[in-house]
C-alpha cells in the first residue's frame, strides 16, 4: 500500500470531478491536502469534508492559477500556515468547447494562461518548497487525450494540453537534479460535469465501451486519481519527464 503519511499536497481546481476524486485519494494514502478552487466554494468545502472525514488536515485557498499573482499568494499561504509541500498536482483547466475558427485571441490566451502557464507559476512559487520535501518533491500535471488526438469542439483545450505536455518535459530537465520529479497523467474520458458540456457528449460516452480493451469496465476519475498517487509516492522517484494514459487502452484503438 502506498503510504503518504506526513506529506502535503497541493490540488487545483479539486473541488469537482477528477481534482475532487485526487484530493479524496491522496488523503486516503495518508496525505494532508490543499484544495484550491476559484469559482465552486460549495463544492470545494464537500471535497475538504471528504478529505477531513479520512482524518487528514485540508485547507481551503481561493486562486485563480492563470495569476501569477494569485498562485504567489497561495504558495505564501502554504509556506507560512503549513511550512510543507511535498506534491503539486496541477489539474485546473478552461478553454470552453467551441470550433477553432470561432475562437478569438481572448480564448486562446484563457486556454494557455490556465491550462500551461499555470504550471510554470505554480512550479516557480511550490519549487523552494518541494526541494526540502523528506523524499522527492513531486510534481503531476493532468492532461487529455486532445493533445494528440483531434476531437470535435476541441482544439483550443487539446492544443493546450500538447503544450502542457511538452512543457511538463522541460521543467523536468530543469527540475530533475532539484530532487523534483514532473510527470503528466492523461486521462481518457470521464464524465464529469465539465465533459457532459462536450458537444455530442451522450454519444461520445456510449461509445466509450467500444474502444476500451476493459470490456464494460468504464473510466472513472478515481482510476485517472490512482495513477496520481503513484507517482506521488516515492515507488516512482525513477520515473520522470512521463506521460501516464489511463484510458483502458482507448487511445490504442483504431
Amino acid at each position: 500500500m502506498i503510504d503518504l503519511n506526513e506529506k502535503v499536497a497541493l490540488v487545483t481546481g479539486s473541488s469537482r470531478g477528477i481534482g475532487r476524486s485526487v484530493a479524496i485519494k491522496l488523503a486516503e494514502a495518508g496525505c494532508d491536502v490543499v484544495v484550491n478552487y476559484v469559482t465552486s466554494q460549495n463544492e470545494a468545502l464537500a471535497t475538504a469534508k471528504a478529505v477531513q472525514s479520512l482524518g487528514r488536515r485540508c485547507w481551503i485557498v481561493r486562486a485563480d492559477v492563470s495569476e501569477e499573482d494569485d498562485v504567489q499568494s497561495m504558495l505564501e499561504f502554504i509556506e507560512q500556515e503549513i511550512g510543507q509541500l511535498d506534491i503539486l498536482v496541477s489539474n485546473a483547466a478552461t478553454g470552453g468547447f467551441r470550433h477553432l475558427l470561432d475562437s478569438n485571441p481572448k480564448h486562446f490566451a484563457a486556454a494557455m494562461n490556465t491550462n500551461v502557464l499555470a504550471l510554470i507559476h505554480l512550479v516557480k512559487a511550490a519549487a523552494p518548497l518541494l526541494e526540502k520535501a523528506q523524499d522527492r518533491g513531486k510534481v503531476i500535471a493532468i492532461s487529455s487525450h486532445g493533445s494528440h488526438m483531434a476531437l470535435p469542439m476541441y482544439g483550443l483545450i487539446g492544443g493546450s494540453k500538447a503544450a502542457l505536455e511538452s512543457i511538463t518535459r522541460h521543467l523536468a530537465l530543469e527540475l530533475g537534479d532539484r530532487r523534483i520529479n514532473v510527470n503528466v497523467v492523461k486521462s481518457g474520458l470521464v464524465e464529469t460535469d465539465s465533459t457532459r458540456r462536450i458537444p455530442g457528449a451522450e454519444q461520445m460516452f456510449a461509445a466509450r465501451t467500444a474502444k476500451t480493451m476493459m470490456g464494460k469496465r468504464q473510466l472513472e476519475p478515481a482510476d485517472v486519481a490512482n495513477a496520481v498517487v503513484f507517482l506521488s509516492s516515492p515507488i516512482s522517484d525513477l520515473i520522470q519527464a512521463t506521460t501516464i494514459t489511463v484510458d483502458g487502452g482507448a487511445a490504442a484503438h483504431v
